[in-house]
């Protein structure tokens, strides 16, 4: 009898979800893993990269990209993500300055106050709430984007994906740069397309839908308008896993679960604040957790069939390791709203956000949850990091698991 072939090592995938500025939290988790690492003594290699597979949506888009452009050189790559978000203000996502937020939001929230008749008569096409210019600037500035296809033929990535959602046709898109053999794949609303990733790709993911302005971008056959990636994403992990990924690392952005108990009433109609918030919460918190279920539910039913019948079966498992938030950053991002610039505050403050409110009454009812998206300062993001860092070593012995570490030297997991 032959021998049978050697099993490959398994493909390890990162996945990082959207938020906004809650993407901080990211990096420290991120950052956490590699004390662990660090700690452990453990290498992958000379460029110190864990994950063949990389992909983002929205803000996590970003984060992927800009260790997908250092992949060669991961650890290091880990530390400029990390400073970055330490240091962040949020005139380096957005105009916030008193003239752009008058030149963007102002005649945004005219279209609500005034009438879309007053609109029309000055001719007035608002295409957000916020001008992101300087985002795209920063971007351009700290990203070589045009060395991932590079470090994909080298082998050091196997893909690098994206994803964007279409306003034109209603499809959800993942873009992505892999290796030849990498065939697109298409789904209920969902296709895949092949291509180098630009800095368009990435605007694109992180248009956060009324808040940040759409991006054009070439689609079958056609120019595409393309918002937030977490719009109409049913399946987050999915792009990884047509990707080639066998077990995945994935960083939410928010709490996947609320803790029991009895939730704090804001009394009163909700604000817009509100409502914004929670369907921002909807669109960036509620797939992931439905699709993180849904894997598990296989892995649970794949267990149960005989060997000879999962060989056959179009599923296989995967194995994952979730990391989110232990506190819920809407109240943490109550507490920083003053740090936002005056003119932003006093924008937000006309659809009900406010930090007064959200003190006394919970982070619904002052709209921490619509403020937490948007505050790219570095008071909020670098608790966030802090949060993220701790969460990852209180699981160290879960991340050393995972990725087949040995025993640490010290104990982390009361470090932070």
């Amino acid at each position: 009898m032959a021998d049978a072939p050697p099993r490959r090592p398994p493909v390890t995938g990162l996945v990082l979800t959207g938020g906004g500025a809650r993407a901080a939290y990211q990096a420290g988790v991120l950052r956490g893993i590699e004390r662990i690492r660090t700690d452990c003594g453990a290498s992958h290699g000379p460029t110190g990269n864990p994950f063949a597979v990389m992909t983002g949506t929205s803000a996590g888009a970003i984060n992927a990209a800009a260790l997908a452009s250092y992949a060669d050189e991961y650890p290091k790559a880990v530390e400029r993500l990390h400073r970055i978000w330490h240091g962040f203000q949020a005139h380096h996502v957005y105009r916030a300055d008193a003239f752009g937020v008058v030149r963007s939001g102002a005649r945004w929230l005219t279209l609500f106050t005034v009438g879309w008749a007053l609109a029309r008569w000055r001719r007035a096409k608002p295409k957000s709430l916020l001008d992101n210019t300087p985002l795209a600037e920063l971007l351009a500035e700290v990203l070589p984007l045009e060395r991932i296809p590079s470090l994909v033929h080298r082998g050091v990535l196997r893909a690098f994906g994206v994803t964007a959602s279409s306003y034109t046709a209603g499809t959800h898109v993942t873009f992505y740069d892999a290796a030849e053999s990498q065939k697109p794949w298409v789904r209920s609303q969902r296709v895949a397309v092949p291509g180098r990733i630009t800095l368009t790709h990435l605007l694109a993911s992180s248009a956060i839908p009324f808040v940040f302005p759409a991006q054009s971008l070439p689609f079958d056959g056609q120019d595409h308008w393309f918002g937030d990636g977490s719009m109409r994403q049913t399946a987050p992990l999915s792009p990884a896993i047509h990707l080639g990924a066998d077990r995945l690392l994935v960083i939410g952005a928010g709490r996947l679960h609320e803790p029991p108990g009895e939730k704090r009433a804001a009394g009163g109609y909700p604000t817009l604040a509100q409502i914004g918030g929670h369907a921002l919460s909807n669109i960036f918190l509620d797939a992931l957790a439905v699709d993180i279920e849904r894997a598990q539910r296989i892995n649970a039913t794949l267990s149960l069939l005989p060997a000879e019948l999962r060989a056959h079966s179009a599923l296989r498992p995967v194995e994952m390791l979730v990391i989110a938030p232990s506190q819920r950053l809407d109240d943490i991002a109550v507490r920083h709203i003053a740090a936002l610039p005056s003119p932003v505050r006093t924008m937000l403050r006309a659809v009900g956000v406010s930090q007064s409110a959200g003190a006394a009454k919970g982070a619904g009812a002052g709209g921490g949850a619509l403020a937490s998206y948007l505050l790219f300062e570095s008071d909020f993001t670098r608790e966030l990091i802090a949060l993220g860092e701790a969460d990852a070593l209180a699981r160290a012995d879960e991340v050393r698991a995972f990725f087949h570490w040995p025993v640490a030297n010290t104990a982390l997991s009361g470090a932070a």
